[in-house]
């Protein structure tokens, strides 16, 4: 149960094919960055309640890539990408593309941005290349997903011990 009074914002622009989340987290930007980048961390918040994850490679680094499945219920899903550019608690740029549709290739770009009082503002950009693989996107859960995980990442980043704040580039 989420006990955060920070609330996921999820918009899809009307003008470009493009979906805005914004979140606050309690925990300044190294904080949030690292959860991000430390596979075995990403593992524990990423996806919607009740999933497992595997994590084949995640080389999060400019010009690094990643690759993760998640199962559930007999259920499985692959997911791909390639790090553009990941500046170390301020910036990761990168490519998202799900197995089942290998054409449809989303440009992601989190902006880690602290706000003081040792907090900050999560703000992620997916574009892709058309209004409707923009509208399926977000009719496949994408919400729940993104709204569960950030939950869980508020008390992954509650547990997280000051001396393991380094952040991984």
């Amino acid at each position: 149960m989420n006990t955060s009074t920070n609330k996921t914002h999820i918009v899809s622009d009307p003008t470009v094919p493009l979906v805005r989340i914004t979140r606050e987290f309690d925990a300044p930007p190294e904080k949030v960055f690292r959860a991000h980048v430390d596979p075995e961390l990403f593992a524990q918040w990423n996806g919607p309640d009740g999933i497992d994850m595997n994590i084949d490679h995640h080389d999060c680094r400019t010009g690094g890539s990643y690759r993760y499945s998640v199962s559930r219920d007999g259920f499985e899903a692959g997911f791909h990408g390639s790090f553009h550019e990941v500046r170390p608690a301020a910036l990761i740029v990168q490519t998202f593309t799900f197995d089942g549709m290998p054409d449809g290739v989303a440009l992601e770009r989190l902006v880690f941005e602290g706000i003081g009082n040792g907090r900050t503002r999560l703000t992620s950009t997916s574009l892709v290349d058309s209004f409707e693989d923009r509208d399926a996107f977000v009719a496949s859960g994408m919400e729940s997903g993104v709204v569960q995980g950030y939950d869980k990442l508020d008390a992954l980043i509650a547990a997280m011990s000051d001396d393991r704040e380094g952040t991984k580039s």
